[in-house]
């Protein structure tokens, strides 16, 4: 009864005429910088977080707007994933393995409807979530350490082998390519300067937005312009724009597992949307596609990333409410929010502030109302993008990512580097090395290895930590059976394919 009083009081601010003003705002601006390939929520978030300052807004009124922001990202970033194979976020790669195919197959319409569907109801799983679970989560979040964190990354590599099934090598050395590329830069360690060839440019490292532009948008422009001179491929038509019941059917028990899987991740500081996604499309894939659809345009494996990434984004605000720590990078940027306000967040935030905390909550269930209101009947715009010829898509493409990537650092050396690295994925996609397995081993590779090397400071150096809890145990057991089962499998079909052929 007092949840229900502290959420009824919730929405009592949150549907205030401002506060909802606010949060439609925030859903448009988070769909359109989610839309944009390379921006991603935390800098949505980091655009607007000194403007609702400036703004002197109310302290819950900035956090809704914020937060509408983060959750339009989430939404947004599936739109480029799926048209044009551009994930507008690190959570929407999985997205594009068989969001654009659809799109490629007339089905762009399908595939964002039931996109936005999916997000929909992970955000609103995990909202639930939120409501009635946050203080237990909160306590399960603690008991993960460095050696848990570590065992958890080596878990989403293994998932990472079961998505590319049929070519696992090629999918490991994909992934080995994104770990190299994560240890460029100053080791924060030592404090010495690793793979820069001497190079002042690389000191920081390799952004995330010059490898994800290069690797998906350069790589892909260089597949299309070969196409379009081939003639094979190109899209040429948009099909219809909404789901069917039929469609809606085949995916809400997978929407659903990811859902709930998605918010047990996103309650993991740090582990986030990306692991999430990857986690739950590996989990439909070996669940569901008995025919060997994934990957070739089949809508269980758009709605499963989608329900799963938006789901870990929402989660993500209970380890930053109820024990202080940031549950993502963007959440991070919302907790510097509230110390501008003095407001220190955490276990009594709920007594001092429950006007701001649950107004908080209460937003995020208007959000997604809002959001999905505001996506479906959108769709048919979006898909417009489809009909627009190479000729003139293929230099807007280039001239957006351009200005995207020249933002981080305003230097010509980010331009070069996603045209070099642009080139090089388009060489290994034509001998079929899949990019989704790099992008995630870069993503990952740096939080590994900090992990990694906490747990054994931890320790004394002894190995013997990675295995010193039951929890880091489940995820070693977990991880290599990811690994096996899917070899067993494909070793135990291989008879009775031949028996058959016989």
């Amino acid at each position: 009864m007092d949840i229900l009083q502290h959420l009824v009081a919730g929405f009592g601010v949150a549907l205030s005429p401002t506060n909802l003003l606010i949060a439609a705002f925030g859903c448009l601006i988070g769909t359109i910088v989610g839309l944009l390939p390379g921006l991603g929520p935390i800098n949505g978030v980091a655009i607007l977080m000194p403007l609702a300052f400036a703004m002197k807004l109310p302290p819950e009124t900035s956090l809704i707007l914020l937060a509408a922001v983060y959750i339009g990202c989430e939404y947004g970033g599936r739109i480029s994933s799926i048209l044009l194979n551009v994930p507008g976020d690190a959570g929407a790669i999985m997205t594009a393995l068989d969001g654009y195919p659809m799109a490629r197959q007339g089905l762009g319409g399908v595939a964002l409807s039931i996109s936005a569907w999916s997000s929909f109801v992970g955000s609103l799983v995990a909202t639930i979530g939120i409501v009635l679970m946050a203080p237990l989560l909160a306590s399960w979040a603690l008991s993960f350490g460095p050696a848990e964190y570590f065992a958890l990354m080596c878990f989403a590599f293994a998932c990472i082998a079961g998505l590319m099934g049929d070519a696992p090598v090629k999918a490991g050395l994909a992934a080995l390519i994104g770990l190299s590329m994560s240890c460029v830069g100053l080791d924060s360690n030592s404090g010495v300067y690793r793979f820069t060839g001497g190079d002042i440019h690389l000191s920081d490292g390799i952004q995330f937005v010059v490898v994800v532009i290069g690797v998906f948008s350069i790589s892909e422009l260089l597949l299309m312009l070969q196409e379009h001179h081939s003639n094979a491929g190109l899209v040429t038509q948009t099909g219809r724009m909404l789901f069917n019941w039929k469609e809606l059917k085949a995916t809400w028990w997978g929407t659903l597992r990811s859902s709930v899987v998605g918010f047990g991740v996103g309650v993991l500081p740090g582990a986030g949307a990306t692991i999430a996604s990857a986690m739950t499309y590996s989990m439909e894939k070996s669940l569901t596609d008995t025919e060997g659809t994934f990957g070739k345009g089949d809508i269980r494996g758009v709605a499963a990333p989608e329900a799963a990434n938006n789901s870990a984004a929402t989660g993500s605000f209970v380890p930053m409410l109820t024990l202080g720590v940031p549950g993502s990078g963007t959440t991070a940027v919302m907790v510097g929010a509230l110390s501008l306000y003095n407001i220190t967040p955490g276990p009594a935030l709920f007594t001092q502030q429950p006007d701001l905390v649950w107004g908080l909550i209460a937003s995020l269930f208007l959000a997604n109302v809002i959001l999905l209101v505001l996506n479906i009947p959108l769709v048919g715009v979006f898909t417009k993008v489809l009909s627009v010829p190479n000729w003139l898509l293929v230099p807007g493409i280039v001239a957006v990512s351009s200005v995207g990537v020249y933002a981080v650092h305003a230097t010509t050396f980010d331009l070069v580097l996603m045209t070099g690295l642009g080139f090089a994925a388009y060489l290994l996609r034509k001998q079929g090395i899949p990019m989704a397995p790099l992008i995630l081993g870069f993503v990952l590779g740096d939080m590994m290895e900090q992990n990694l090397r906490r747990a054994l400071s931890i320790s004394n150096g002894d190995a013997a930590i990675l295995v010193g809890s039951p929890i880091a145990i489940g995820l070693w057991v977990a991880a290599a059976l990811m690994l096996v089962v899917p070899i067993g499998m494909r070793l135990l079909a291989r008879p009775r394919a031949q028996a058959a052929a016989v």
